[in-house]
């Protein structure tokens, strides 16, 4: 399937295919649109092609397959020789491919990760837990009080119900959020 707008999600191992207009930079005039990938520790690169005024893009299904799971910014450049500019950027979440998986592949997100991280120092150390040093999702955490940790639990959780009922609004779901009114006549 053909898009004609930059994905916010794709899965390892599949192929991307969109086309972008760009009136004011038509590849027919030579200007070449670029893509640019990047998080933490991946970096990904790849050109469109000319497609009469548009810009077509193909990446392969054997190029993403190499491509890291995790959440990513993007960015997109026309250049025209030494002239360049910027005509989008935003962030892609790159799904594990879970077909190729052999084992261990961990689908919680970051946030969950760390929620989940979080609720086990509570079980394991009680009101205590607070006093411990975490590293959650790559990023060092130290508590000097039980207000910080809860309320870092109390965002995390937020977060973690926002990406559930997006999950159950893309399945056609009713958010758990959603509140009941009854009116009747006296």
């Amino acid at each position: 399937m053909t898009a004609t707008t930059e994905p916010d999600r794709i899965t390892a191992g599949d192929t991307l295919e969109w086309v972008k207009s760009l009136p004011s930079y038509p590849a027919s005039a030579g200007w070449v649109l670029r893509y640019a990938i990047v998080s933490n520790s991946a970096a990904y690169n790849f050109t469109a092609t000319a497609s009469g005024d548009e810009h077509a893009i193909s990446v392969a299904a054997a190029t993403t397959a190499a491509w890291a799971a995790g959440s990513y910014a993007w960015t997109a450049a026309v250049t025209l020789g030494a002239t360049r500019h910027t005509v989008g950027n935003g962030r892609l979440t790159i799904a594990p491919n879970l077909s190729a998986a052999t084992s261990g592949v961990d689908t919680r997100s970051p946030a969950r990760q760390a929620l989940d991280a979080m609720n086990t120092a509570l079980a394991a150390y009680g009101a205590k837990a607070y006093m411990q040093s975490y590293s959650i999702a790559g990023r060092q955490q130290t508590f000097r009080n039980p207000a910080e940790f809860m309320a870092l639990r109390d965002k995390l959780s937020a977060e973690v119900a926002r990406e559930d009922n997006a999950a159950r609004i893309a399945a056609g779901l009713p958010t758990r959020n959603t509140l009941a009114v009854r009116f009747t006549s006296r």
